[in-house]
């Protein structure tokens, strides 16, 4: 029996993929290992959507061809955005790599694990919108928390990012097999549900039948079972008074809403393609706080588009000083070919963005220490993630903190708590990033 190895690397729509590969791997009677050394061949299922992406999918591909060189493993494999977005480089300059698949020829994952366990050549890239957007799945996250993928894909033609030409048009997932996939999950024992897409706010559009991402939301708290809803992606020009509404009213959806902004300057905001201004952006973020009690508001900003002068970026820097947003992500404007922006003139040279970067860094920093000292005192339901064995302490999150990129609650206690179990942790105080809680009886 064939013995195959994941490595999904990106983000959790890619991670998604990766499971439904490894469901089709297994069904068609190749054994999916979790240890390297013992695996014929590895999936490398790769992110490219920027420049620091690119590079660590060819580091990882470039370890792997060293192990395979030392006999350890068999064969290699390459899924995912980059080999769908560099196509011939990859099979043309990393000689190691057995077969290469686009994103439309995941379907063809046994074909070619086989080909690469028996170091054949072999690639196949499809149309994009061959990609599956259901089925079954081997997951790799922890077992209460499921990615439940709504869409792939995106049209919205940001002018900074490539994902339209690696994923292609936005697509979503018919409302009834997303449900059935959400009832798969949740009666698998996922206790966090998690949607995600390129744009969440879009879904349903491009159905024929009657759909959105807030009929779906409805929907979905009509399940019946202990979980919650997380939503992910959000895209603020479409976050209306009604989504709010649901968000607001409905027990299963937490409180907690990432809406990717990028920049607050309305001139770059406009050289973005984002067809929103910052008074829009300034008016939503008054309305989600002063009617959804406790919101957590996750945003991501990027600096150093082209064009950004000092007085778009302290536009920037004293939007975010003003409105202390309780989780941020700060990236530099990576330049990747094929994207509008990527020709633009006035590019910002690497030492400023990074300055720049820095700073709202910096900022941020500063903001979460204020926010997280706030915190003492309060208490949370927080669901456990896992044990720090070497430290003998529980891992837990409260609905503020998403899995993976936000941040945690520390406790300790002599009783015995699996993941996925919701306790009552009271705040006692904060460690950076992290905050330390007392277990309530």
């Amino acid at each position: 029996m064939i013995k195959v190895y994941m490595v999904s690397l990106g983000c959790s729509k890619n991670q998604v993929d990766a499971e439904r590969m490894l469901f089709d791997l297994e069904e068609n009677g190749i054994s999916v290992v979790f240890d390297e050394t013992q695996a014929d061949v590895v999936v490398i299922n790769t992110c490219a959507f920027i420049e620091s992406a690119k590079m660590q999918a060819i580091e990882e591909i470039l370890n792997y061809a060293n192990l395979k060189e030392n006999g350890i493993i068999s064969g290699i494999v390459i899924t995912g955005c980059l080999s769908e977005r560099y196509r011939q480089e990859v099979i043309n300059e990393i000689p190691e790599v057995d077969a290469v698949l686009g994103i439309g020829s995941n379907d063809e994952i046994v074909t070619a694990v086989k080909r690469a366990f028996n170091r054949e050549k072999f690639s196949s890239f499809k149309e994009k919108e061959n990609l599956k957007l259901t089925g079954k799945r081997i997951r790799l996250d922890l077992s209460h928390i499921g990615y439940l993928k709504i869409a792939d894909g995106c049209s919205n033609h940001c002018a900074y990012c490539a994902i339209p030409q690696i994923r292609g048009k936005m697509r979503s997932v018919p409302l009834d097999r997303v449900l059935d996939e959400a009832k798969d999950l949740i009666s698998q024992g996922v206790k966090e549900l998690i949607l995600i897409a390129q744009d969440t706010t879009v879904y349903g559009l491009d159905l024929k039948e009657k759909s959105s991402l807030k009929i779906l939301l409805k929907k979905l708290c009509e399940i019946e079972g202990d979980f919650k809803i997380r939503l992910l992606y959000c895209y603020p020009e479409r976050i209306d008074e009604e989504l709010i509404e649901i968000i607001k009213s409905e027990d299963k959806i937490l409180k907690y809403l990432d809406i990717p902004i990028q920049h607050s300057s309305d001139s770059i905001l406009r050289s973005m393609n984002r067809n929103i201004k910052k008074e829009q952006i300034q008016n939503l973020i008054d309305t989600l706080r002063a009617q959804i009690e406790g919101i957590t508001i996750r945003t991501t900003v990027m600096v150093g588009f082209p064009g950004e002068t000092q007085k778009d970026f302290d536009d920037l820097y004293d939007f975010v000083k003003k409105n202390k947003f309780e989780r941020l992500g700060c990236f530099a404007y990576s330049r990747e070919e094929n994207t509008k922006a990527a020709d633009f003139e006035n590019q910002v040279p690497e030492e400023i963005k990074e300055t720049r970067c820095q700073l709202i860094e910096q900022l941020q920093y500063d903001i979460l220490i204020k926010l997280n000292h706030d915190e003492i005192g309060k208490i949370y339901p927080a669901i456990i993630d896992g044990k720090d064995e070497a430290a003998s302490s529980y891992i837990a999150r409260s609905y503020k903190d998403a899995p993976e990129v936000d941040t945690f609650i520390i406790f300790n206690s002599d009783k015995i708590f699996e993941p996925g179990d919701v306790v009552n942790l009271k705040i006692t105080d904060c460690h950076e990033y992290d905050l330390e809680g007392e277990l309530l009886e």
